[in-house]
């Protein structure tokens, strides 16, 4: 599985009962954390996207209020490329009508979202008033479980795209000193390089079920797709939760 891995940047894990035990206790507290109200900056695209960064209050084993730790051979298979504590997991949630265009996106943004599934890499994030793109987050990699069970808006994916992501952004990073690296534009060679991604590498879409999971390369160029019309879903919609622990080394041990 490490060298599909390698080729491909992604590897899918079939149903865990050790995963499922995990989702189940998870499920309603996900449930209730996406109608806090403290949470409730994280809706998008016209409250059609609970966006849910951190929003689970989990430790760095996964556990919840008392609950299980995230074991499985996802798991396992993550901690074999970085061995590092979880995150709070993000609580990315769809619903019937997603992507509506919300007020926080532009005429661009919403057109990209719709035709490329708001394709990106994790970790950059835009800065200034023109929306620059520089990596702020040093992720290791990215674990997905998801919490609900619906085909409606799949996980998707770019098969072997983070082999052409890794070189560009490493070429774009030649020269710059360490301590300047977060601070680094990289817009240009990231623009550049999703291109050629979409018009090379396979679109995937990866659907899965309550105690699968999967593992993303941290420089796999992903996103997902919109909610297919006359697909339905119960009232707790779309949700996945996303691990993504930072790298120690920054920047340059992201690279």
């Amino acid at each position: 599985m490490v060298s599909e891995f390698a080729t491909s940047g992604w590897a899918k894990f079939g149903f865990d009962p050790v995963v499922m035990t995990w989702v189940d206790h998870v499920r309603p507290l996900a449930i209730a954390a996406q109608k806090d109200p403290a949470h409730a900056a994280w809706w998008r695209c016209d409250d059609t996207w609970f966006v849910g960064v951190n929003a689970l209050e989990n430790d760095g084993q996964g556990r919840v209020t008392g609950g299980p730790a995230l074991e499985g051979a996802a798991m396992g298979f993550a901690r074999s490329l970085a061995d590092l504590p979880l995150d709070r997991a993000q609580l990315s949630t769809m619903f019937p009508g997603y992507p509506r265009q919300g007020t926080e996106e532009s005429e661009a943004a919403h057109r990209y979202r719709i035709r490329r599934d708001s394709a990106h890499v994790d970790g950059l994030k835009p800065f200034g008033p023109d929306r620059r793109r520089r990596v702020d987050e040093a992720h290791a990699w990215l674990l997905g479980v998801p919490l609900t069970e619906t085909p409606a808006s799949p996980f998707v994916l770019w098969d072997g795209s983070h082999r052409i992501m890794q070189s560009a952004f490493r070429k774009a990073f030649e020269g710059v000193a360490p301590e300047k690296m977060k601070a680094h534009d990289v817009t240009g060679a990231y623009q550049a390089a999703r291109r050629e991604v979409f018009d090379s590498c396979p679109r995937i879409e990866l659907e899965a079920k309550p105690g699968q999971a999967y593992v993303l390369h941290r420089h796999t160029l992903h996103g997902v797709a919109p909610w297919a019309d006359g697909l339905t879903a119960g009232p707790e919609g779309r949700m996945i939760a996303y691990f993504r622990p930072d790298l120690p080394g920054g920047v340059a041990a992201w690279l």
